[in-house]
């Protein structure tokens, strides 16, 4: 399937409804408006086509930019593509979960997630912390660097109440994550998430609420000591 192909197959999926949600959301122009269960399937069919994918992110359409982020392999990806999808991502769905699924599939996805959350640029800094949640899903605890991750949660702790404000959720978020996946994080993550406390968040002209850490971890595992790893990032 060509670019322009998987264009005129996503405007045929798109819907004025949908914009009219995703504006809500804060997605700005252009997209064409399609439902992410509408994407699932041509995402199927274009999987691990690399090349299409990174044409389809550099369009700068909310939707052919996410389908991107099903499609491509981040571990296939080089360093540069990755920093460049981060650096151009349009919004905060394409920066805290399009760019992170794939960036947390690169073998140095934690030393560019550390070199992200140092931006200034919201939107970056956003992909950083939402890269390290992703990866602590997914890798197993023998090659998590724990030693570091503690120190980020420490990080978490001292700095998310005046961090800007989408930071605030993926560092909320980031702590969830090593809570519910990370065994030899997992009750340090708990005394994070308490020791912070509700975090506040602008979440826009939606009904969208910022999860309660502690009992978001609890009920994760599902009664277990620590939940299974995931398979993907991606969602």
């Amino acid at each position: 399937m060509t670019l322009d192909q998987t264009m005129n197959l996503l405007a045929a999926k798109g819907s004025e409804q949908t914009r009219k949600t995703f504006r809500r959301h804060g997605a700005p122009e252009a997209m064409f408006g399609v439902k992410v269960g509408d994407l699932k399937p041509i995402a199927k069919a274009i999987k691990g086509n690399l090349a299409l994918a990174l044409q389809l992110y550099a369009t700068g359409n909310s939707d052919a930019m996410y389908l991107a982020g099903l499609v491509a392999d981040g571990s296939k990806m080089k360093r540069s593509e990755l920093d460049l999808w981060a650096k151009t991502a349009t919004w905060h769905m394409i920066s805290g979960s399009t760019v992170p699924w794939v960036a947390a599939e690169h073998p140095e996805a934690i030393e560019i997630a550390s070199e992200w959350i140092e931006s200034k640029k919201e939107s970056i800094a956003v992909a950083g912390w939402a890269t390290l949640a992703s990866v602590v899903c997914v890798r197993s605890d023998e090659v998590l660097p724990i030693r570091q991750l503690e120190a980020l949660m420490a990080r978490v702790v001292e700095g998310i109440h005046t961090a800007p404000n989408r930071v605030r959720y993926v560092m909320n978020n980031f702590i969830i994550c090593c809570g519910t996946y990370v065994a030899p994080l997992a009750e340090k993550a708990l005394t994070a998430a308490k020791e912070i406390g509700p975090v506040e968040v602008d979440m826009g002209q939606t009904d969208c609420k910022v999860p309660d850490a502690v009992p978001y971890i609890l009920r994760s595992r599902r009664g277990l000591p620590i939940a299974p790893k995931r398979k993907t990032a991606r969602c």
